[in-house]
């Protein structure tokens, strides 16, 4: 399907449009518009398209994937019969650290702002969109909960607000309105590269030796619960997770839980 520049503007211009209304989140109208923009100028059938992607991550073959169908189904109304196979996830285990390593990369922290961010991804097991978007009045220092608000799938749920975060909040005067964390005054966000910056600072001064990114502070956050004794369903409610088996890895992470089964033997 060749089209024209001006063209591929209006098919765009109406994708975007459809993602909004069906409530989807910024990153991945951007990461839809990106992938139909190149597709729509490229001329080519689907399956010529996805070719290019064969030797890419089998996770960025599913985004182009459903980037694509998206585009088919929604927008275009042309229906997406092609019988192309999708990859399948990697069944990779996420990285996890030690409470140890997470409480040195986060005293060790001087920045307070960098502190609060490294506590929120941590104690409150927030994704990173989740961590640079809060915003004070979405915090309830009374009953020491917070309320993520639009989370993964445009979902609400109230998370722990750890003493920690409470004590951090108190001292950076965070208790009115606007962003709980904002790098220069209260209009803008943290970027991504820019938490993923604080954290990677973070764990090389706490001398962590593995790759550690925002997610790892939330992976770690689920499977030291676990390990404390608490429940999947308390921990998948608490990570906004809509399935159970996606929570249901972290009983595979749990070091304390594999020395207990180690003493059965």
């Amino acid at each position: 399907m060749r089209i024209s520049e001006r063209g591929a503007e209006r098919v765009l211009l109406l994708l975007d449009e459809e993602l909004m209304l069906r409530g989807y989140s910024p990153r991945t109208r951007r990461s839809y518009g990106g992938v139909c923009r190149r597709f729509l100028l490229s001329g080519e059938d689907a399956r010529t398209f996805l070719l290019r992607f064969t030797d890419r991550s089998r996770s960025t073959m599913r985004s182009v994937y459903f980037a694509l169908r998206f585009l088919h189904v929604h927008v275009l109304k042309s229906g997406f019969d092609e019988d192309i196979p999708l990859a399948r996830r990697e069944a990779r285990l996420p990285s996890v650290l030690s409470r140890e390593e997470v409480r040195s990369m986060i005293d060790l922290t001087m920045n307070l702002k960098h502190r609060l961010l490294l506590s929120l991804l941590y104690y409150g097991g927030l994704r990173l969109s989740e961590a640079v978007s809060l915003r004070c009045e979405d915090i309830d220092l009374d009953r020491m909960v917070i309320h993520v608000r639009r989370g993964k799938g445009a979902k609400d749920r109230f998370v722990l607000l750890h003493p920690r975060v409470k004590d951090l909040l108190l001292e950076l005067g965070r208790k009115d309105n606007g962003l709980v964390s904002a790098p220069k005054g209260e209009m803008r966000q943290y970027s991504s590269r820019s938490v993923q910056s604080i954290v990677t600072n973070a764990a090389s001064r706490a001398g962590v030796k593995k790759r550690v990114t925002p997610h790892t502070l939330r992976h770690s956050f689920a499977t030291h619960l676990l390990e404390g004794g608490a429940d999947i369903f308390h921990i998948q409610t608490l990570l906004g997770h809509k399935n159970p088996s996606t929570t249901r890895i972290y009983t595979h992470l749990a070091g304390d839980r594999m020395k207990e089964l180690s003493r059965l033997i």
